[in-house]
């Protein structure tokens, strides 16, 4: 499993094509979300583990990191190939890269 920063993301995705898998609430998603987003909440995750695909490269985010990082460790410890969490959250996204993003 890696960490990126909001920054490192942010570069990151001008050559890259990763699922960005929101592990958020759907209250939460209304707010804010990264565009091409999918939506799966942390508590819907074992019961939807079979939509996900273990070779897709995946960055999994969260409002501050601490959600995605469980959900990243998870993946890891099931075979996920590729799994990536964004440290800090969509909150450090929306205060370092993207300030039009609703903070919250």
């Amino acid at each position: 499993m890696k960490d990126f920063t909001a920054t490192e993301l942010e570069i990151y995705l001008k050559d890259n094509q990763p699922l960005l898998l929101d592990v958020r609430e759907q209250w939460e998603w209304d707010k804010c979300h990264f565009e091409n987003s999918k939506l799966l909440p942390m508590g819907q995750i074992m019961a939807n583990i079979d939509l996900l695909d273990k070779t897709q490269e995946v960055i999994v985010i969260c409002h501050h990191g601490i959600r995605s990082m469980q959900v990243a460790h998870y993946f890891s410890s099931i075979d996920f190939e590729k799994v990536i969490n964004l440290r800090g959250g969509i909150d450090a996204w929306a205060k370092q890269i993207d300030n039009s993003m609703t903070l919250y």
